[in-house]
């Protein structure tokens, strides 16, 4: 079994004289709250594929969702270990933030509907999408979901005090 509460580090190599850990639930936070992510994925040759791209968090991980035949969604095919980022474009404030994980497809409908009217609470009517054969459907097609549970994360911190910190959802056992 995963934790929902991780693990968390800070790295003193990284991180300013008397910087502290950012907290878990700061950080679930801003996942839950940014606009844009980034997904890196691995292509079948071994080179990165990075994309930007909106989710949604829900039930302690990371949900998006992608058309069959997009490349993310080909390279996840084959290999599920990804990367999700999102952050701010500034060197002075925020907190940029990176979770590890595996992309798993999920089709239960009644969690595709859940997270179909988080996806539109979010972003808007523009991403209204009805939900069928385990999937969502929309203006530009099928689209596949995602869930990205976070296996590790970091947090950097940046402004007065720098700081990096490190979550780690181990296994119980």
């Amino acid at each position: 079994m995963v934790r929902n509460e991780p693990i968390t580090d800070l790295d003193p190599r990284f991180s300013s004289q008397g910087a502290s850990a950012i907290g878990w639930s700061q950080a679930r936070r801003q996942l839950a709250a940014a606009p844009v992510y980034w997904l890196t994925t691995v292509r079948p040759d071994g080179r990165p594929h990075v994309t930007p791209l909106i989710a949604v968090w829900d039930d302690a991980a990371l949900y998006f969702c992608t058309g069959p035949t997009e490349r993310k969604a080909r390279n996840l095919a084959d290999n599920p270990h990804c990367v999700i980022t999102t952050g701010r474009d500034s060197l002075d404030e925020g907190t940029d933030l990176v979770v590890e994980g595996d992309a798993l497809r999920t089709t239960d409908e009644t969690k595709l509907a859940r997270l179909a009217a988080a996806y539109e609470s979010k972003y808007g009517s523009d991403w209204h999408f009805d939900v069928r054969d385990g999937a969502f459907y929309g203006d530009g097609g099928e689209a596949l979901v995602f869930e990205v549970a976070p296996v590790t994360a970091f947090g950097f911190g940046k402004g007065a005090e720098y700081s990096q910190t490190r979550w780690r959802f181990d296994s119980d056992d």
